[in-house]
């Protein structure tokens, strides 16, 4: 079967174009690919090429395709898995396979097998795992946001707390605690909030901070703090660019008493400086969102780590566990991942949208496997309306849900949108 894919040949060097796909084995499946959100971790893989370590070294020649939070329908199944999957079945995936100790995984490490493409092959590793999971969801959208938002779930399962006297590690943020949620307006910002606020260990006390106002402001015009307040929350936003002292701030916003559970969403040393100066006693940081500098480091107070005693810990990726209940959240309405999506495109913006992505602002970017069509921000859609019949009906779409994509107008793209590429 012949697919259009975005492939890695090298450092920034990523191609649109035709290739064939080999037939599957009876312990593989083939899929269609519909949507899939660009992440940075793709960058950072782009950007480093076979330097990075889920990247093989022979790209030049075998080169793999990129993109890894999908979702679509099964094509065909390999006769190992005829009893437990069918053809025209949706689905979600979970990427982060570790294979007995492989770094690989889709959208960095495999040929045929990746969400930036018409059609991709799982192979037998994901199938062992059991990380192809049924999808019953409407929007395909929430599926490859499933990835993503199980990123975020477990760095909340994997915080931990202690008790003096017990040699005893208790799993997870502090239920009724304090969190705060460093850098934590961008898209994965905005997914933490949406778990913090509606999960079953929600903290007493909120706060989001960032140094844009702009995406504060989108931030609480999505999870307003009177909404927060009817369920007992104290949420607060703050842009610690314009306070004299932002530890003093935060310190102040816990009552003195510091934080609970940090959470630090940028790869910058003064913030997580920042977060461990405001960390209360058995308080956990978490540096969530990884660098792609070997070299980087920041400043912890130690005494802080051998007498409070605080706790500084990273997390990456999720395990299928953590998709599960991100779509099982999802499907019952208590998170919206798509308050994530800024801007939608189709397959041919995808290597651009890949290579620029950190000067594009806005959160996440679903790129539309099967469709032509220039990355656009969603506030974007009504003016370009005035002259395009398309962006005309996807603005009266999202009009529906105050700016926010949604299923409605994800299906007018797939049904009005210009098709790319090789589509049954």
């Amino acid at each position: 079967m012949k697919t259009n894919a975005v492939r890695l040949y090298d450092v920034n060097t990523l191609k649109l174009e035709e290739l064939e796909l080999p037939k599957i084995k009876d312990d593989e499946i083939l899929v269609s690919v519909v949507s899939n959100s660009i992440c940075m971790s793709t960058y950072k893989a782009v950007i480093q090429g076979t330097k990075h370590k889920r990247v093989p070294e022979n790209i030049a020649t075998n080169p793999t395709i990129m993109g890894h939070e999908f979702s679509g329908y099964i094509v065909e199944v390999g006769a190992k898995w005829k009893d437990q999957f069918k053809p025209g079945q949706r689905y979600a995936l979970q990427p982060a396979l570790n294979y007995k100790g492989s770094p690989y995984a889709p959208g960095y490490s495999f040929e045929f097998f990746g969400g930036l493409t018409n059609y991709c092959v799982i192979p037998q590793e994901v199938m062992e795992l059991g990380f192809l999971l049924n999808y019953e969801g409407e929007a395909f959208y929430n599926a490859s946001l499933s990835e993503p938002m199980s990123c975020v779930i477990s760095g909340f399962h994997s915080n931990y707390h202690t008790e003096t006297g017990k040699y005893v590690h208790y799993m997870g943020t502090k239920k009724n605690g304090k969190m705060a949620l460093l850098a934590g307006a961008g898209p994965m910002g905005l997914g933490a909030i949406d778990y913090a606020l509606h999960c079953d260990r929600r903290p007493s006390v909120l706060v989001v901070t960032d140094i844009n106002d702009d995406r504060l402001a989108r931030a609480e015009k999505l999870f307003p703090v009177e909404e927060a307040a009817k369920e007992g929350i104290t949420l607060v936003y703050i842009n610690t660019a314009k306070v004299e002292n932002a530890v003093d701030t935060l310190m102040k916003l816990s009552e003195g008493s510091g934080y609970d559970d940090v959470f630090v969403y940028a790869p910058v040393a003064s913030v997580i400086e920042e977060g461990d100066k405001i960390l209360g006693k058995d308080g956990c940081m978490n540096f969530f969102a990884g660098p792609s500098n070997t070299e980087f480091n920041a400043k912890v107070n130690f005494y802080n780590v051998h007498y409070t005693p605080t706790h500084i810990m990273g997390s990456t990726g999720g395990n299928a566990e953590d998709m599960i209940e991100s779509l099982d959240m999802s499907s019952k309405g208590l998170i919206n991942p798509n308050v994530m999506i800024t801007h939608v495109g189709g397959i041919n913006c995808a290597a651009h949208t890949i290579l620029n992505l950190p000067k594009i602002p806005g959160g996440k970017k679903i790129i539309y496997t099967s469709i032509d069509m220039p990355l656009t921000a969603i506030d974007d859609f009504e003016a370009l309306g005035k002259t395009d019949p398309l962006f005309k009906g996807l603005h009266e779409c999202v009009s529906k849900s105050d700016g926010i994509w949604n299923v409605e107008a994800e299906k007018y793209l797939l049904e009005h949108g210009k098709k790319y590429g090789h589509v049954l």
